[in-house]
């Protein structure tokens, strides 16, 4: 999987622009560059039909890859005044006591707005030092679960999140297919958000 873009909506502050924070972040990038599909082949090929491919398998081998550096796996993190705190895909203490959240999209472009909202919100409260949204480009987009959230959606939106007189690290990280191959298998679906509300109504369906 290659980094197509890397756009910083903020970069306040001294902890921000840290030794540590840049390290934190070079895992994550590391952890996509491991992304391969087929699993094995060192790269990512994706089958090239539109919304043929499923979404949440592809971030695996990054989460693994944070596991193993110390990343605690879907923590549930209160952010503000959050009554029921939602879980985030990676997070790392880091020595200040706050947090260096990452967020895989494997939902529609709603939940990307969502999750660039509890990242703000979570550095205006000091839960949060650091956070990355992690999004396809438009053209690894067309051929995913219909309507999951890609950057090029959301790029029209990233002002709202850019607050001058916040500390912290906000960034949106937009990656893409190595190459196109209709001779590789699709991508499974039936994991993502979008494909279980699929299948429960079809279950409905068949009880009536």
């Amino acid at each position: 999987m290659k980094i197509k873009i890397k756009k910083t909506l903020l970069n306040q502050g001294d902890e921000a622009k840290s030794q540590e924070v840049m390290a934190l972040l070079e895992e994550i990038e590391t952890g996509i560059g491991l992304v391969d599909w087929p699993k094995g082949t060192g790269q990512f090929s994706i089958y090239p039909e539109k919304m043929s491919n499923g979404v949440t398998p592809i971030k695996t081998a990054c989460m693994t890859h944070l596991r193993e550096q110390g990343w605690t796996l879907e923590q549930r993190q209160r952010v503000g005044n959050e009554k029921v705190p939602g879980p985030i895909d990676a997070v790392k203490s880091l020595r200040s006591g706050r947090i260096f959240a990452v967020e895989w999209e494997t939902g529609n472009i709603s939940s990307s707005h969502r999750a660039l909202n509890k990242m703000a919100l979570g550095m205006r409260s000091g839960e949060i030092a650091a956070a990355v949204l992690i999004v396809p480009t438009r053209e690894l987009y067309k051929f995913l679960t219909d309507r999951v959230g890609n950057y090029e959606e959301l790029a029209p939106y990233f002002s709202v999140w850019e607050h001058p007189h916040v500390n912290g690290l906000l960034m949106v990280i937009a990656i893409e297919h190595d190459r196109e191959d209709s001779t590789v298998q699709r991508i499974p679906k039936g994991t993502d958000g979008r494909s279980k509300k699929r299948k429960k109504k079809a279950k409905k369906k068949a009880r009536k």
